[in-house]
């Protein structure tokens, strides 16, 4: 009884926080726009709504002096026509390509080009016999070749980059396309009159060699396992609609035969204002910004939407079963179709899927399956769309576990959910850690401005946004039992993910590009008169870390605190300088703690007390640092502190247990020999530090299964005794010192061990490749630098932005935007992040494989001589400064970015001499660096792809080639 009602108690001061009635109220600002907010909205969310019938969402977030700004548009691949499939995902990218102002040097030339290519476009697509089509392809590359003669490439990029942008990208998927920059705030009008000019009117310049990046980006999604199997099951589940019979990024012969034309249609039927967004949310007026955005976005035209025929997926009454295969491990899938955002039944899934499995690792899921390790991994999720949605359970099985297993496994957790057989409080502390989830994810201007992006796609109000929780706190027990039996029947899907080879692969010739010309010195009018334009400068605003982190001993343990001055969430370290360098066996100890318990709880009950009190605790090990956080209502902390304390110990050897974890490693090392992204990250280690490294130097098999579970219990309750630091972000500092006055070792005084010290070998032209079955092929080619070295900061910072980093950037104008020979390239100069430690020179380029020998020598030859573009240099230069000036080291990160400093042997905000450095730098001075520290270095290359498709007389340029196995790769 008691317990209860502790539990009651608990409840009460959790949902006290954030239970709130919503209502909206109507409100005039004093330039006489008219406004929505909500009572009770802790966020002060504005809503507008312009007389073109255009939406605009302001809210304020003065952290740092930026602002995150979303331009969604409520359409997307639903939309797009059943024989241009992928139209609206390939418009994304077109709407960064200018307009007749931005990105050109001679309209009315360029327009009569680009006409013409439309009108090859239409007859290519209609054109059947496959030897004119290629004639007209040909012709196409031809006029296009002239066209960009007349052309800016990526000026769009150059401006919004010129403002001190971050983030800048775009994304579509099945209701919206959006598009997002962060900015300082003194630049918003500035970017309101690019982004004007961008939504005004659709120019389809350099066309071509940007359909050649979709395919590029449709053949990464083909060795994406996550991708092959959502296609294949949201095709299973909606037969009817374009849910599940369009996907995203469109079918191959819809990308090779595309449609300017319709291309147009649909940007002049869906980008209109009233099928549009603005949402900023940062350091903003609410009246001034309004106003702006009412005088460059409000001259945009209303226009009627058309009337879209309503299709309705039938009822699923039967189980729908597919399979499909790759060389990745074995995993099973299945889903039911539940309605779509805003219903009850979308609801009921959503908190079914956490009563089945939850961050707080307590579902029924998380006790059965991942806490008894009978599979590798499973969990529930609930997705849900503006129609449709679907509840989801995802199982990875063990070796010699079949998917008919696991499949039994997760209808065994449903039928429980059926039965009621799931603690009544589950509910409750499911509701309050998703009212914890919101309140940070409120914090932060993005995590603000992306709920308001997904309230305008979804057709809804705000006010019915910060509802939902209350609605949620309505369902009971009984209403997720009826739903269960109502809905959970066999009408499902299920994918079995199996491994064998992919014979729906597509594998494309090279079509042959002519590269275009990107005119990098060239600017069109609109930029040239965009560059007279003037913003108030921001003054860089350095931390004073003395002043920001009080600082104490307790005892012989060093106390670090900051404020938290935003809400109630703190966050709770203990930092030791021990990791795995200093034992191997740390991270295997600290792993642990998921699956043992204690004397008096078992490690299901350790999960389910730390959850009822909305507090989470995470262990993560590094290679010289190792960390135990907290994380939850300040209130509770002191309770969570008790909990952590109890487990660190008195945590209960079980030596059954461990032998299971053996055997889940072993299988997870295993399967991760079957997927290209980890034998990749293995490879480019291998590649940067040969055998004798981090990666490769782990426990072995005959180690693990040797040693005795005693081991690491003992090195767990120990683990405070070592000297520590202890780090609090919050409010109140002195009732989490009292707890762990009370609780915690706070006289820890064990010296640390010493760290192995692992070589940095000099790169030495070596080529080594792994054979993987795919249809792109993967390169990272490496170069070691000299040692960390503060006085180049600065100059690298201009340096990535210039040459290798960004859409703007030299390495992607020339690879994609000009060759068109790749998806993603990308350059950087990777500074240490230790001062005894090496820079290092890293090249990435993902494309098909038979254009890998032109990429080859496309990037070698920009990693021998640098191109030197003065305006170029310029932009990426003010850009940097002016990130600067606009960024600000906020809550944990003081903290944070002061214990990384001190590892490079600093005790104050070192920004301020990278500005510095900045101001001063010259493009001379920046290609004196790449001389010095990219072009005279020699560079190791990582290889992955299909070995029949390589050629390998073009990657012999590159050095010495080895063919290594994953054995080797991954010394297992």
């Amino acid at each position: 009884m008691k317990k209860v009602l502790l539990l009651s108690c608990l409840f009460l001061s959790l949902t006290s926080v954030t239970s709130q009635t919503f209502s909206t109220e109507k409100k005039n600002d004093s330039q006489g726009y008219s406004y929505e907010t909500v009572k009770n909205d802790k966020t002060g969310v504005r809503v507008y709504t312009l007389k073109n019938g255009l939406k605009v969402y302001l809210a304020k977030n003065t952290d740092e002096p930026r602002i995150q700004t979303y331009i969604p548009v409520r359409t997307g691949s639903n939309n797009d026509p059943s024989d241009n499939t992928g139209l609206a995902h390939y418009l994304e990218h077109m709407v960064f390509k200018g307009t007749s102002k931005m990105g050109t040097q001679n309209w009315e030339t360029e327009k009569k080009l680009i006409t013409q290519i439309s009108d090859l476009y239409e007859q290519h697509k209609a054109e059947t016999y496959p030897e004119k089509k290629k004639a007209l392809y040909k012709r196409i590359d031809e006029v296009s070749q002239e066209a960009s003669k007349y052309s800016v490439a990526n000026e769009y990029d150059k401006l919004i980059s010129s403002l001190g942008a971050k983030g800048t990208n775009a994304h579509t998927s099945l209701n919206e396309t959006v598009y997002k920059n962060n900015i300082p705030a003194n630049e918003l009008e500035k970017w309101m009159i690019v982004e004007k000019e961008r939504f005004s009117e659709l120019v389809l310049r350099l066309f071509h060699t940007e359909l050649e990046a979709v395919y590029e980006e449709y053949n990464r999604a083909q060795d994406n396992d996550g991708r092959i199997v959502n296609y294949e099951l949201m095709s299973a589940l909606f037969p009817t609609t374009p849910y599940g019979q369009q996907t995203t990024i469109g079918k191959p012969e819809h990308l090779k035969n595309p449609s300017m034309v319709a291309i147009h249609n649909y940007f002049n039927t869906y980008y209109v204002p009233n099928n549009m967004a603005v949402v900023l949310v940062g350091d903003l007026d609410f009246d001034k910004t309004i106003k702006m955005v009412d005088k460059y976005f409000g001259t945009f035209a209303y226009k009627e939407l058309p009337m879209k025929k309503q299709v309705v997926e039938k009822p699923m009454t039967s189980i729908v079963e597919r399979e499909v295969k790759s060389p990745t491990a074995e995993r099973l899938t299945m889903a039911w179709r539940t309605s779509g955002v805003g219903t009850k039944e979308a609801l009921l899934a959503d908190i079914t899927s956490s009563i089945l499995s939850n961050p707080g690792d307590v579902g029924l899921i998380d006790i059965d399956i991942n806490q008894k390790q009978l599979a590798l991994g499973a969990g529930a999720y609930s997705t849900t769309f503006n129609d449709y949605g679907y509840l989801g359970l995802v199982i990875s099985v063990k070796e010699g576990q079949t998917l008919e297993e696991g499949k039994k496994l997760m209808l065994a957790e449903i039928d429980k959910i059926k039965k009621g057989a799931f603690d009544e409080w589950m509910i409750q502390a499911v509701i309050n850690n998703m009212k914890l989830d919101r309140m940070k994810n409120y914090e932060s201007g993005d995590g603000l401005a992306t709920s308001l992006y997904r309230t305008f796609i979804q057709g809804r109000s705000w006010t019915e946004t910060l509802s939902e929780i209350n609605e949620l706190s309505k369902i009971s027990k009984a209403d997720i039992v009826k739903f269960a039996n109502n809905f959970c029947k066999d009408n499902y899907v299920i994918v079995y993910k199996r491994k064998g080879v992919n014979d729906k692969l597509v594998r494309v010739s090279n079509p042959g590009i002519t590269p275009v010309q990107l005119n990098r010195d060239s600017q069109s009018e609109f930029y040239k008169n965009f560059s007279k334009l003037t913003s108030t400068d921001l003054t860089p605003v350095y931390v004073d870390f003395k002043k920001e982190i009080q600082t104490k001993k307790v005892k012989n343990t060093t106390f670090s605190f900051t404020k938290n001055n935003t809400n109630t969430i703190s966050n709770l370290y203990y930092i030791f300088n021990m990791g795995s360098d200093h034992n191997k066996k740390l991270s295997l100890a600290m792993g642990m703690l998921d699956f043992l318990g204690t004397d008096k709880m078992s490690a299901e009950d350790v999960k389910k007390e730390f959850y009822k009190i909305g507090v989470a605790y995470s262990v993560s090990t590094g290679s010289d640092l190792s960390y135990i956080s907290l994380s939850g209502l300040e209130s509770n902390l002191p309770k969570g502190i008790a909990l952590l304390e109890d487990l660190l110990k008195n945590v209960k050897p079980d030596q059954e247990v461990y032998n299971t974890t053996v055997t889940t490693i072993l299988n997870t090392r295993a399967n991760s020999k079957k997927r290209k992204e980890n034998i990749m990250i293995a490879l480019t280690s291998y590649a940067k530090y040969g055998k004798n490294s981090r990666f490769r130097d782990i426990l072995s098999e005959k180690e693990l299964k040797e040693m005795n579970v005693s081991e690491l219990t003992n090195l767990l309750k120990g683990l405070t005794d070592y000297e520590h630091q202890i780090f609090f972000y919050g409010n109140d500092l002195n009732p989490i010192v009292a707890a762990l006055e009370k609780n915690h070792n706070l006289n820890a005084n064990k010296a640390i061990p010493s760290p192995k010290i692992y070589p940095e070998p000099e790169t030495t032209n070596k080529v080594y490749f792994a054979n993987y079955d795919m249809v792109q092929a993967e390169m990272t080619r490496i170069a070691k630098g000299e040692k960390y070295n503060s006085d180049i900061t600065g100059t690298v910072n201009v340096f990535n932005s210039y040459f290798g980093a960004g859409l703007s950037s030299i390495v992607f104008q020339e690879i994609r935007e000009s060759k068109s020979l790749a998806y993603s390239a990308r350059a950087v100069y990777g500074i240490a992040n230790e001062k005894n430690l090496s820079d290092y020179m890293q090249v990435n380029i993902g494309t098909q494989a038979n254009k890998l020998p032109q990429a080859v020598d496309a990037i070698s030859a920009l990693l021998n001589e640098m191109p030197k573009i003065e305006k170029q240099f310029n932009n990426a230069k003010d850009s940097s400064l002016k990130q600067i000036a606009s960024s600000r080291i906020i809550k944990t990160n003081i903290f944070f970015n002061q214990m990384s400093l001190k590892k490079l042997g600093f005790d104050y905000d070192i920004r301020k001499d990278i500005y510095k450095n900045i101001q001063n730098l010259t493009l001379d001075a920046t290609n004196d660096f790449f001389n010095k520290e990219v072009k005279t270095k020699k560079y190791n290359t990582a290889i992955i792809g299909k070995k029949e498709t390589l050629d390998f007389e073009a990657l012999k340029k590159l050095g010495t080639i080895e063919e290594v196995s994953l054995e080797e790769i991954f010394n297992y």
